[in-house]
């Protein structure tokens, strides 16, 4: 299920205040739902547009994965994160002449560096895309580093992209995959290096012949990339483009994603407003989903134990579980009905567990659905004129009188509300 809206504005000043809005009443409806979430900038894919965030909920078992700057807060998905880029060490004196090595059966990265015995980062992987159907792409990355290959399709100015064939390869470089260089391609192709590589001295690269690497290539005297970018998959430790302090990379759960899409479907539709002075305008347009049942299950991600769900109560089904240890005993049975009577006028959710089941069956139960505050009904209790009272988070129930039951259930779920609260 899918809360989806649009904005419709006049101009880009409009939509700018519109967007913000958006985004503090997205802050405030996860930060109600008990989440902890972060939002973070993000790639805007097909649905296009300029800017756009998503809203992560911290998760281990989260699909996407985040760069966060923990010093000035920069934070953003993997596919769109920018770091300070770091030029490779600079080899000392003249470069020797670049020359071709036999590299007999040694095709991966790893192999590569131990047989030439250089580290993986001087050695560069030439990778052959093929863009919009039509051209070539050689894209150049450190050895030890990972294409974004988002970043790549924006760099090579393309709507969509895919790695070339083994066959197509082949006829490009002469050399079967894993042999692919800058240098004396057979077919045009677009050279596109990291902005690592500017100026590296004393690389490695394919040498476009099966088995077969080049040593001591210079970047500029030994081929020219026609552009460089930003081409890598941030990792764990990068350094924030903001404040150059070491990214933290996170998983997360996205559960929410805002757009400024600006006149993109507005000119493909031809929906335009009259401006005051009567001229057609197109509208500047907005966009921002949340995945209601998607934050169901990330909240229950986020908030669980061994046991079953911990609901923020918030959004939990029932606020408060009433178990009753053995609803044959009518004592019982009629202070479970009077709890739940006297909550559920004060406007709270109840479950009330009547069922002739075994205590320990109703509590794993109570737990496994997570209400956050449990009232528990005994019959040693009740013949004290007590029962016990617990959160669904703490091991151990506080014992209290019947007639103070209710009064402390509403005093645990005021405290639980404000937890969720934005004051």
């Amino acid at each position: 299920i899918m809360k989806d809206a649009y904005s419709f504005d006049d101009s880009w000043e409009s939509l700018n205040e519109s967007y913000e809005k958006m985004f503090q009443a997205y802050t405030n409806i996860f930060t109600r739902c008990g989440l902890t979430f972060t939002p973070v900038e993000a790639d805007t894919g097909s649905i296009g547009g300029d800017v756009s965030h998503e809203f992560m909920v911290w998760a281990d078992t989260g699909e996407d994965a985040m760069a966060i700057c923990e010093n000035c807060r920069y934070a953003a998905n993997t596919e769109r994160a920018e770091f300070k880029s770091v030029l490779l060490p600079q080899a000392e004196g003249n470069t020797s002449a670049a020359e071709d090595v036999h590299t007999p059966k040694v095709g991966s990265i790893e192999d590569v560096s131990a047989f030439l015995k250089v580290s993986p980062e001087r050695l560069v992987k030439t990778l052959i895309y093929r863009v919009d159907g039509e051209r070539y792409v050689a894209f150049m990355i450190p050895g030890h580093r990972e294409l974004n290959e988002v970043k790549a399709i924006k760099a090579a100015s393309a709507t969509e992209m895919e790695m070339a064939s083994a066959w197509e390869v082949e006829e490009i470089t002469g050399a079967p995959v894993g042999f692919a260089g800058p240098i004396g391609l057979k077919r045009p192709v677009t050279l596109i290096a990291d902005l690592s590589l500017k100026d590296g001295r004393d690389l490695v690269v394919g040498a476009n012949r099966e088995d077969y690497h080049r040593i001591h290539v210079d970047v500029g005297r030994d081929f020219q990339p026609h552009q460089y970018a930003d081409l890598l998959v941030v990792e764990e430790g990068d350094l924030c483009p903001h404040c150059d302090e070491p990214l933290r990379i996170a998983r997360g759960i996205e559960v929410g994603h805002i757009f400024k899409l600006g006149t993109k479907y507005s000119k493909a539709m031809n929906a335009t407003f009259l401006d005051k002075d009567g001229n057609e305008q197109h509208f500047v347009m907005g966009c921002y989903g949340i995945g209601v049942t998607r934050t169901i299950a990330a909240a229950i991600e986020q908030h669980h134990d061994q046991k079953g769900i911990i609901w923020p109560i918030s959004i939990a089904p029932f606020e408060v579980s009433v178990v009753t240890t053995n609803v044959r005993k009518e004592k019982l049975r009629e202070a479970g009905y009077r709890i739940e009577r006297e909550l559920e006028e004060k406007g709270v959710d109840v479950l009330l567990d009547d069922r002739d089941e075994r205590a320990g069956v109703k509590f794993n139960d109570a737990d496994l659905t997570g209400a956050p505050i449990r009232v528990t009904l005994g019959e040693r209790g009740i013949a004290k004129g007590e029962a016990e009272v617990k959160l669904r988070r703490e091991k151990e129930p506080t014992v209290v009188k019947i007639d103070d039951v209710v009064g402390r259930v509403m005093e645990l779920r005021e405290s639980l509300f404000e937890e969720v609260s934005l004051s």
